[in-house]
């Protein structure tokens, strides 16, 4: 992934890379203002400053900020810098849903719930 553990954007102090995907490399990071782990998404390196993927990075933050949800993540912050965008947010711990479905088939009860957390956040995104 794109940045290096010790990282600093502002004060989150990049950790560990969580993941990437076409919108962004996520990295577990560290608040050092409040003394909390947070999660911190980058847009990918070489966006343009007037790209579409910009304008999508920024919607995604604001659209997300304005839901208060279990099911969905909080937005802490927004920024720039290095010449890169990021959202800072809530850092759930926890297994993956792939890592879950990765050990083998779930009773058809967890799967239910799996569903019904997931049908919870998008009701309220759509």
């Amino acid at each position: 992934m794109g940045i290096s553990p010790g990282i600093r954007l502002w004060p989150y102090e990049i950790l560990t890379p969580l993941g990437a995907g076409g919108m962004g490399e996520v990295y577990r990071a560290r608040d050092t203002r409040l003394e909390r782990t947070v999660a911190v998404k980058l847009l990918p390196e070489g966006a343009a400053p007037d790209s579409d993927a910009r304008r999508r990075f920024a919607a995604e933050a604001r659209t997300i900020s304005a839901l208060n949800d279990p099911y969905i993540v909080s937005i802490y912050d927004i920024g720039s810098e290095h010449g890169r965008e990021f959202i800072v947010m809530e850092c759930v711990e926890g297994e993956t849903l792939r890592d879950r479905l990765g050990g083998g088939q779930i009773e058809i009860r967890q799967a239910l719930e799996f569903t019904a957390q997931a049908a919870s956040g998008l009701a309220l995104v759509h």
